[in-house]
């Protein structure tokens, strides 16, 4: 794999597997949240729901499920579940720190798309030290559609005033990278564990596959 860097001007990247190790905390919390209502989580539930944020991810579960809750009530639990290991916990991702650096280092604007909410990724990204290298943060809240559309990324595209052709959009699951992809943005998909069954479809659908951030720093400092 080899990234031609000149040819971007920004660097939007999702968070949540993608820029730091935080799936395993999200399945638990799906599969503590589902068990307390005796429901088995299903094999494309935990993918969906990372495309969406606490209140559409709330609404979808409560379709999907047929819950007599009201959503609002649900992306509480969901947040109060999290929110402890954001604040105290999750790490970054093995030299996704020195990534970013390098990346500011040679002038290219960052910016962060994300479905979660700024109380858990403000908190996560500052005790990690990275919160002050972002140009611009965005959230899925912020627009009308999931990141099976392009919207979010288009946001942080416009928000850092730069046009799609000159951003990438690093994501780590399929759904994301086709939603980037829509947009016609550059994807580079980030290798995660769970999304490890659908790399197949990933690595047809993204313009370059990252296995980790050393590798790719490799292409960065040629």
């Amino acid at each position: 794999m080899f990234i031609d860097f000149n040819r971007f001007e920004c660097a939007i990247f999702d968070l949540d597997g993608t820029l730091i190790d935080s799936t395993k905390v999200w399945e638990q919390v799906d599969i503590d949240f589902l068990a307390r209502r005796g429901i088995p989580v299903p094999d494309d539930y935990i993918q969906e729901i990372k495309l969406h944020n606490f209140e559409t991810g709330a609404v979808y579960t409560v379709n999907r499920f047929g819950l007599n809750e009201n959503p609002e009530d649900i992306a509480k639990e969901w947040f109060d579940m999290a929110i402890e290991q954001y604040a105290n916990h999750i790490q970054l991702k093995p030299y996704a720190k020195e990534f970013l650096y390098e990346l500011k280092e040679q002038g290219m604007k960052l910016a962060l798309a994300t479905s979660s909410d700024r109380t858990l990724f403000e908190p996560c990204l500052k005790r990690n030290e990275i919160y002050d290298l972002f140009d611009c943060f965005v959230q899925t809240s912020q627009v009308s559609r999931g990141k099976e559309f392009p919207d979010v990324y288009e946001l942080a595209a416009r928000t850092c005033e730069t046009e799609v052709d000159k951003c990438m959009v690093f994501e780590d699951i399929l759904g994301a990278v086709k939603g980037a992809k829509q947009g016609g943005f550059y994807t580079v998909a980030v290798a995660d564990e769970a999304s490890e069954k659908d790399r197949e479809e990933i690595l047809r659908q993204s313009d370059a596959f990252l296995h980790d951030y050393v590798s790719i720093m490799q292409d960065l400092i040629l």
